[in-house]
């Protein structure tokens, strides 16, 4: 598909809000663990498939589900995080500020049958401790923030819920080491920090990192 996006505005943000498809259609297709993806061009997506099943893989294999946890996914994206965790939780959330990647996740969540996935668009900072307040507890919490790492507020408010369990996938080494002291401060021992390459030949890597409370 050929997609032009418009940005008239003078800022450092980079998609504007009008996206004309110019040629092929709206969404590109792809599939993750046996799950279909269709990808809007607004929509974050990791760019390395074959490395990408690896960093799933892993996440998942900490996450260590049997099929009665209620999972929290922040920074969702389109899903494809919280639709690999759908197969083997009870129950998922997840909540991602870009309302084109929601509706692409709702959409993805129907495309492939799943109804234990609830979307909603948001900050993860404001949407989660308004969760909590709402009663909504997770058994594991997974973020896969921005370089610039999680928010503050979105930190306090794990520490508060008391997940069993958080994994962290992360594409800046520094921020998740802050990240991490933050929580191991707050009573979260880091267990495994695998680092997966997906951009071969250059100074980036992910690191999925699994933290188990203590206390």
């Amino acid at each position: 598909s050929l997609v032009q996006n418009v940005n008239a505005a003078n800022t450092n943000v980079i998609f504007g809000d009008r996206t004309d498809v110019l040629w092929g259609r709206e969404y590109i297709m792809d599939t993750i663990h046996g799950i279909s993806f269709a990808i809007s061009a607004r929509s974050f997506y990791q760019v390395n498939p074959e490395q990408t099943e690896v960093l799933y893989a892993e996440a998942l294999r900490l996450a260590e589900l049997t099929g009665e946890e209620t999972v929290i996914d922040a920074y969702c994206g389109i899903g494809s995080i919280s639709l690999c965790l759908a197969k083997g939780a009870k129950q998922v959330y997840g909540v991602e500020i870009v309302p084109q990647a929601i509706e692409d996740a709702r959409a993805n969540a129907k495309l492939n049958k799943m109804d234990n996935v609830t979307f909603e668009v948001g900050k993860a900072e404001e949407v989660i401790p308004a969760w909590f307040k709402d009663g909504i507890v997770a058994d594991v919490l997974v973020v896969d923030p921005p370089r610039k790492g999680c928010d503050e507020a979105l930190l306090e408010t794990i520490l508060k819920m008391k997940p069993k369990r958080v994994v962290y996938v992360s594409c800046n080494p520094s921020t998740l080491a802050r990240d991490m002291l933050v929580l191991t401060d707050g009573g979260y021992e880091a267990k495994v920090v695998q680092p997966v390459d997906m951009f071969p030949q250059t100074t980036h890597v992910e690191c999925v990192t699994v933290l188990q409370r203590q206390i």
